[in-house]
C-alpha cells in the first residue's frame, strides 16, 4: 500500500502580539504610527521618489524603539515571539542569537499595494497589524518552489492548503505574523477606504 508524507514544511506562525508582554494601547499605536509619518520628511521624499503608495519608514527610520517608549514594548515582546518560533523550527542557534534587525512602519493607503518581495539578508521576518479596516488586503502568501514548477497542472479548486500556490493569510489588529525570511510574499492592492497600517520587522542570527 502507497505511503505518502509531507516534505520540507514550511512554517506560519501566527499569535496575538500581547500573548507575551504587556498590554499594547492600539490606538496609542495608531497615533505614533501617524506621528511618526507625519514628521519624516526623509522618509516621506523617499515614497515619493520610489513611486511608493502611502508611507513607510523603511529606508528612513532605524530608532522607533527610542523615539516612542510603545515601539519598545512591541520589541520586548516580539522577541519572545521569536523564540517560540525558533524553537518550533527547532534551529540550532549554537552561541548566537535572533537578535532584531529592523522594524519600519507601513500605512497603505486606498489602492496601494507591496508587491511580491522577500528578505534575503535575514533569518525570522513579520509584521503585527496596527489598522485593518474592513475589505483590506490579506497576506498573500507564496509557495517557494512556485519558481520550480514548470509544467506542473494547477490545482483543483478547493486544494488542501498545503497544497495551493498562494494562500491568503487575514490577520487581525493585535495579530503577529512570523516567517523564514526567504518566503515570498506581497500585500495585493488595499480596496478598503481607510488606510492599512503595520509595523513589519527582521530579525538576523548574531
Amino acid at each position: 500500500m502507497a505511503h505518502i508524507k509531507s516534505l520540507f514544511s514550511t512554517r506560519l506562525y501566527r499569535a496575538q502580539l500581547t500573548e507575551f508582554g504587556h498590554d499594547i494601547d492600539a490606538q496609542e499605536l495608531e497615533v505614533s504610527c501617524y506621528s511618526i509619518a507625519e514628521d519624516d520628511e526623509a522618509g516621506q521624499d523617499w515614497c515619493e521618489e520610489k513611486g511608493y503608495p502611502g508611507y513607510t519608514s523603511y529606508a528612513s527610520l532605524t530608532d522607533l524603539p527610542w523615539r516612542f517608549p510603545i515601539f519598545q514594548t512591541i520589541v520586548d515582546a516580539l522577541d519572545k515571539h521569536v523564540a517560540a518560533f525558533a524553537e518550533d523550527l527547532e534551529f540550532d542557534l549554537g552561541d548566537k542569537a535572533l537578535m532584531l534587525e529592523d522594524i519600519w512602519i507601513n500605512i497603505l493607503p486606498e489602492g496601494g499595494m507591496h508587491s511580491s518581495h522577500l528578505h534575503p539578508h535575514s533569518v525570522i521576518s513579520g509584521t503585527t497589524y496596527v489598522s485593518m479596516p474592513d475589505g483590506t488586503s490579506a497576506l498573500k502568501l507564496e509557495d517557494p518552489r512556485s519558481g520550480r514548477m514548470m509544467a506542473s497542472p494547477p490545482r483543483r479548486k478547493g486544494a488542501r492548503e498545503d497544497l495551493q500556490m498562494f494562500v491568503y493569510e487575514a490577520p487581525k489588529v493585535g495579530d503577529v505574523l512570523l516567517w523564514e525570511s526567504w518566503l515570498r510574499h506581497e500585500v495585493p492592492m488595499n480596496m478598503a477606504e481607510d488606510e492599512r497600517i503595520s509595523v513589519s520587522f527582521n530579525y538576523k542570527w548574531e
